[in-house]
């Protein structure tokens, strides 16, 4: 791959930084960071703007790496849906397990202590889905996806539209409170479970008497 020379070839000669290029373009520093060292590639309306801010051809950036740039955001694509629903599918199961916990606690009157492999198991199902999630934002944070509209875009294999205002809104939000979000997310789903699990319990102990 010869993009990330190119790349980091105009930059110099254009005897800009790679903050000053990641402004006119909006994307990370990051990002222009893991294009130069052929860790991530553009996609199409990046290159597009690198090209009219270095005054060349989309071409002249890319020859001869095309193929290979599609293959990898293909691969990434691929990934990250698969990523998608396996964390979609472990945190049904982790909800379904705190359900059974309920059923075991409030309907069939089990000790805490007989409930553990279940609550083990969903801890365990949880952990699969975290795992998926940081995963999957690896994949985000490779190709510079910060709003749910570039997120989707890329998950449906079309063109990634940047918003540049939207883009500064998120960039503000601190890390730790995207954190804090991200679990309460989780911690909400586990509610759920809970309170499904115990309605559920409460439902069977009056059918069975």
């Amino acid at each position: 791959m010869e993009v990330g020379k190119r790349i980091r070839e105009q930059r110099a000669n254009a005897g800009m930084s790679q903050d000053d290029l990641a402004a006119r373009v909006y994307v990370s520093r990051q990002t222009i960071s893991s294009w130069e060292n052929d860790k991530t590639y553009p996609d199409v309306q990046s290159l597009i703007l690198l090209s009219e801010v270095f005054g060349v051809t989309v071409d002249a950036l890319i020859k001869g790496d095309v193929e290979t740039m599609t293959e990898t955001i293909d691969s990434d694509v691929r990934t990250m849906k698969r990523l998608g629903y396996v964390m979609v599918g472990f945190l049904l199961l982790m909800l379904l397990a705190m359900a059974w916990i309920c059923l075991q606690t409030f309907a069939w009157g089990w000790p805490l202590e007989q409930t553990v492999p279940t609550f083990v198991l969903a801890l365990v199902l949880w952990g699969v889905a975290m795992f998926a999630a940081c995963w999957v934002e690896r994949i985000k944070r490779d190709h510079d996806l910060v709003t749910y509209h570039e997120i989707l875009s890329f998950w449906n294999g079309e063109k990634v539209t940047r918003d540049a205002e939207k883009r500064r809104r998120e960039s503000l939000i601190p890390r730790w409170l995207k954190i804090v979000r991200a679990v309460g997310k989780m911690l909400i789903a586990m509610a759920i479970g809970a309170f499904l699990g115990y309605g559920g319990a409460m439902v069977a102990d009056m059918l069975l008497g």
